[in-house]
């Protein structure tokens, strides 16, 4: 094929696999898909085959498109470059070494090869990198940070801000409804609401670093590391806490210790049938619609390798990355929360981190003797509620 031949296969090729993704939906179920034929395993092994022809038809056109891209390279050449006035190619003179001179007249080449014992002269000495000059080598500008947890909890929190050491609010604790159909002159069904002031504590998070002065003075770029890894910190302990807090002040209230929480338990069902059950008690009892669901890396590649009993996956081929929902509702795959435990959370409409104070930092030498060592002390804290509104609007997945 041609370039513009191997371009408008590639965009043909790409519009029939896009086609069969979309027939297939969102959960790839490939008895719907009606542009390949024979069975699920058929229909899958031949999407296989074009998404291999697409990858190696990619590859030619790559290879052709440098090809075009070197030929109009070289024809821009300059071909007179390096010729003098007759055509002849100019030749520029070639300094040798006193060390190549040597190598190549007669003394030396008689000496390739040979162990030499010069008469005369003590090697005291032999110099090498140990015992000589070692070479220099300048250190690169990267930092390998310590493995640590990947944020992402709170981008399913809503966050507001606050003032006074706690947050209130007003809670309804009770509802009768006695709303009827009432015949001419019949009595009215009398209803009943009652509200209760609730509140959360205003919790503080704070870490600190001691450093001397001279790393903070001799190392550039060193106090922005520290600002982000103490930031990091901070944000990875209120991740934790918002989903395994006790409540119990310091700590923060987390979703899997609320008092009401509803809980669900696999037992002999599958872990989504387990979610799903636990989706409807959060609709069915705590009337709210879940916006994420939380679960461990170890348990959510349960449900990733789930495979039909002619071995096709549920959840999408091994050949794409896969969407991270199930049943429709989003899922947060985090280590913060709980090995064998899912959350199933209406977290979008009844739940909310309320900033107090942001992250702040402050710079001292007056902790302890660090004046007289030349010490500083770093530190970084913010101050946060974590409100729950509806206990019942969650509920946590057990033994998945």
């Amino acid at each position: 094929m041609t370039l513009k031949e191997r371009l408008e296969w590639l965009d043909a090729k790409r519009a029939a696999i896009q086609a069969v993704f979309t027939e297939a939906g969102p959960d790839m179920d490939f008895s719907k898909v009606k542009s390949l034929e024979g069975d699920t395993k058929a229909k899958v092994e031949k999407l296989q085959a074009m998404t291999k022809e697409l990858d190696e038809g990619k590859a030619e056109y790559d290879a052709l498109k440098k090809l075009d891209t070197d030929a109009k390279r070289i024809a821009g050449w300059d071909t007179t470059v390096g010729k003098q006035a007759d055509g002849k190619v100019e030749e520029k003179p070639k300094f040798k070494s006193l060390g190549e001179a040597f190598i190549e007249s007669k003394a030396g080449s008689e000496l390739k090869g040979r162990a030499v014992d010069v008469p005369g002269i003590d090697v005291k000495t032999l110099m090498q990198a140990s015992a000589g000059w070692d070479p220099e080598n300048v250190r690169s500008g990267r930092v390998e940070l310590y493995a640590q947890q990947a944020l992402g909890v709170l981008d399913y929190i809503p966050m507001g801000t606050c003032s006074g050491d706690m947050y209130k609010y007003m809670k309804e604790t009770t509802f009768t409804n006695n709303a009827a159909e009432t015949s001419e002159g019949g009595v009215y069904g009398e209803a009943a609401l009652a509200y209760t002031e609730t509140s959360d504590e205003v919790e503080k998070v704070a870490v600190w670093l001691p450093i001397t002065d001279e790393q903070l003075e001799d190392n550039l770029g060193l106090a922005s590391l520290i600002n982000q890894r103490l930031t990091y910190m901070l944000k990875a302990r209120v991740e934790s806490q918002v989903l395994t807090g006790d409540g119990i002040s310091p700590n923060l209230w987390g979703a899997l210790n609320l008092s009401s929480v509803q809980s669900q338990a696999k037992g002999t069902y599958s872990t989504p049938d387990a979610l799903h059950m636990g989706i409807t008690k959060v609709r069915a009892t705590g009337f709210a619609e879940p916006s994420v669901v939380f679960m461990h890396p170890n348990d959510w590649q349960g449900v990733r390798l789930l495979t039909t009993a002619d071995g096709i996956y549920i959840f999408g081929s091994p050949n794409d990355a896969g969407v991270q929902r199930i049943w429709g509702v989003p899922v947060c795959v985090t280590t913060f929360e709980t090995e064998n435990t899912a959350m199933v959370g209406a977290f979008a409409s009844h739940s909310m981190l309320f900033i107090r104070r942001g992250i702040q930092f402050k710079v001292s030498d007056s902790h302890d003797t660090y004046f007289i060592y030349g010490k500083q002390a770093i530190r970084c804290d913010m101050r946060a509620a974590m409100v729950y509104f509806r206990d019942t609007a969650f509920c946590k997945v057990t033994g998945i």
